[in-house]
């Protein structure tokens, strides 16, 4: 699943998009009117295609309208009423070639008003230009780089929910090894020939490799899947401009720092937070009975969540330097600043600094618990009972 899952989950995106293009057809629809004001000014597109007949062959045609090739029947009239429009079909027209027919006649009928009223379309339109804010970043050598606050907040919501999601998928994983060890009482075994300490430590690190192959694989393979993606899909104009700019704006980023962050709190928030569910893992006995420890501790990764939208919206801010400091919300706190920049490089030390004591002194706590639990059965655990567990001295 490590590799198929990727592969499942483009397909499910890729496929219907595929099938979608590949059932597109351009639909006839031929236009009946005195005249050609709206007729001449209708364009062909790659949903619609137009075609007039005369006005004698309306009768005939709607008598046979199953049998012609054409999908509708379009009849534009010379009454002034709002039915001046009528449609004829041999079923239901589908909504989107109805809203494109719809728009090209309200935008023709519209520049006939402005006309009529002598308003100067021109002139009209350049009241109603779209202005585009260049965003340029100036560092402290006076260098200039553009910037694009939709790529920033995009890096930075993705990579801290990863991080969240990370953390939540391999800690519980660990959890749940450690209460099928307990359960299964094969720790007793395994015990005998290493120390408890070094069995959470093993169980940690070796779950943690397992997630970071998971991670690279992920990369290359959603690398290889997106490049497949624009070679087969992106061929238009308009398209490669997206692209393209996308690229533009992701040039602009130190990728290689935030990648190198990106390690380095998904490892050490994995490794803060993996040492409190193996410390769970091994108060209980079943996984029904974790709710009442895992909801306390997870309480700061589901707050630092919630907070991401108003870090966005002020990342240099006081609340956003602390939640970037504190250890149990760093992780994603602090990839949610880093691309936007800004972030001094003594908050970045404070932070890596405060997180890796944190997760010392957690696993050092985490281990008086785990030895202690990891040989007891039968007798639920509570917060008082695990604070004498830590009391315990070596």
């Amino acid at each position: 699943m490590t590799i198929l899952g990727p592969i499942l989950m483009a397909a499910l995106f890729i496929v219907p998009t595929y099938l979608s293009i590949q059932g597109l057809e351009t639909q006839q629809i031929v236009v009946s009117e005195k005249g050609n004001f709206f007729s001449e000014k209708l364009e062909d597109n790659e949903l619609v295609q137009f075609s007039k007949i005369p006005e004698m062959e309306i009768e005939r045609l709607k008598k046979n309208f199953g049998s012609s090739p054409y999908y509708a029947l379009l009849i534009i009239s010379d009454s002034n009423s709002q039915n001046r429009f009528t449609i004829y079909s041999a079923q239901h027209i589908s909504l989107s070639v109805k809203n494109n027919i719809e728009s090209q006649i309200s935008k023709i009928n519209e520049r006939k008003k402005l006309e009529e009223a002598d308003i100067d379309i021109e002139i009209l339109n350049s009241l109603f230009s779209e202005i585009e804010i260049m965003s340029v970043i100036i560092d402290e050598q006076g260098d200039e780089s553009k910037g694009s606050s939709e790529m920033n907040s995009a890096i930075g919501f993705i990579t801290a929910f990863l991080i969240y999601l990370f953390i939540f998928m391999y800690g519980s994983m660990v959890m749940r090894g450690v209460i099928e060890e307990k359960t299964s009482r094969i720790v007793e075994v395994i015990i005998s020939s290493v120390r408890p300490f070094q069995l959470m430590m093993g169980k940690i690190v070796g779950v943690a490799l397992v997630g970071l192959t998971q991670f690279v694989l992920w990369i290359l393979l959603t690398y290889s899947i997106a490049s497949l993606f624009e070679v087969v899909f992106m061929n238009s104009n308009n398209q490669s401009e997206i692209i393209t700019g996308i690229l533009s704006s992701v040039g602009q980023i130190n990728l290689s720092s935030i990648v190198i962050s990106f390690l380095f709190y998904f490892i050490g928030g994995y490794l803060l937070y993996s040492s409190l569910f193996a410390a769970i893992g091994s108060a209980v006995d079943t996984e029904s009975d974790t709710q009442q420890f895992v909801l306390p501790i997870t309480i700061p990764l589901i707050l630092s969540l919630v907070m991401i939208e108003p870090i966005m919206n002020n990342p240099d801010g006081t609340l956003a330097i602390w939640l970037s400091i504190i250890p149990f919300s760093s992780p994603i706190i602090m990839m949610v600043r880093l691309p936007f920049g800004g972030v001094e490089n003594w908050e970045i030390i404070i932070s890596a600094t405060v997180l890796i004591c944190t997760f010392l002194s957690t696993t050092y706590i985490a281990s008086k618990i785990y030895r202690v639990g990891i040989l007891m059965y039968g007798k639920k655990s509570s917060f008082k009972e695990l604070i004498k567990w830590i009391s315990y001295k070596d």
